[in-house]
């Protein structure tokens, strides 16, 4: 049988798995946030420079529309490095909760094992009711599992569908040149 301090020792270490993860994901985002922010100041500064230096209405209109390409090619770049660290986390957390559940699930299925062993004369029946409702809650487990596993993929390629679109420049982007 399982004791209080093994349950206890085995939530602990389960809650620092955890905790692990999450800051290990959010220093990624932090990094992320960071270098994109250098890169747009960056940009910001030389488009500036660039306005500041234009000699004439035409060349700082074309300076305006010029901008916008290059913002659009790094937000584009921005949401998929943020995807790309969400995605990478939900599949860690995935796993880890997958691995979690199997051991407790084996836990659980060796306790019900060792009290079916020292289980009464007679009790076969309340023993084989257990084993039959541990059996169906590990099938409905499986299901959800592989429920979740179908949607994430479904979405993961809705999320590259549209992301591919959005990064590829069309021609209504480009500017217009007004007739006179």
């Amino acid at each position: 049988m399982l004791t209080v301090e093994q349950v206890l020792a085995s939530q602990k270490a389960n809650l620092e798995t955890i905790k692990d993860l999450s800051t290990k994901n959010v220093e990624k985002m932090v990094e992320l946030n960071a270098t994109a922010s250098k890169a747009m100041l960056a940009e910001t500064e030389e488009h500036a420079k660039a306005v500041m230096n234009a000699k004439d209405p035409q060349e700082l209109m074309a300076l305006q529309a010029s901008a916008v390409q290059p913002l659009a090619e790094m937000t584009a770049a921005y949401s998929r490095n943020l995807y790309d660290i969400a995605a990478s986390a939900s599949a860690e957390f995935s796993a880890t909760f997958e691995k979690l559940a199997a051991d407790t699930q084996k836990k659980f299925q060796d306790m019900v094992a060792t009290a079916a062993k020292d289980a009464l004369p007679g009790s076969e029946s309340s023993v084989a009711f257990m084993n039959s409702a541990i059996s169906s809650a590990n099938s409905a487990l499986e299901s959800v599992q592989k429920a979740v596993k179908q949607a994430t993929v479904l979405a993961e390629s809705n999320i590259a569908a549209v992301t591919a679109t959005a990064a590829t420049p069309t021609a209504a982007a480009k500017p217009v040149a007004k007739k006179r």
